[in-house]
């Protein structure tokens, strides 16, 4: 019975990693409902994987911010962008180690 109630309990913290993992930017820019942050905020106090997306996520997101400075130029660069965009959907899209 331990190992379906784990199953169950993994199967349970993979939908709400998926579900998170969607909110993560909206999260981070501020644009989700009070309920929605408290439910993103409360995974995130025991979820290793979503928490370590969340500090990715904050330091491009403070690069930009601060390149914008410095080098206006790399935030206008189309390509720069693109590439930008493709990391971020590799970093969001990357299967877990061990799989």
């Amino acid at each position: 019975m331990n190992v379906l109630r784990e199953m169950r309990d993994n199967l349970r913290e993979m939908r709400t990693c998926h579900a998170v993992g969607q909110w993560l930017q909206h999260y981070l820019d501020g644009e989700l409902d009070p309920p929605v942050v408290a439910q993103v905020e409360e995974h995130l106090e025991t979820c290793v994987r979503c928490g370590l997306e969340v500090d990715t996520y904050s330091r491009i997101k403070s690069a930009l911010a601060e390149s914008r400075g410095e080098s206006p130029a790399l935030i206008d660069d189309e390509v720069a962008l693109e590439r930008l965009r493709r990391f971020a959907d590799e970093l969001v899209n990357a299967p877990e180690s061990g799989e």
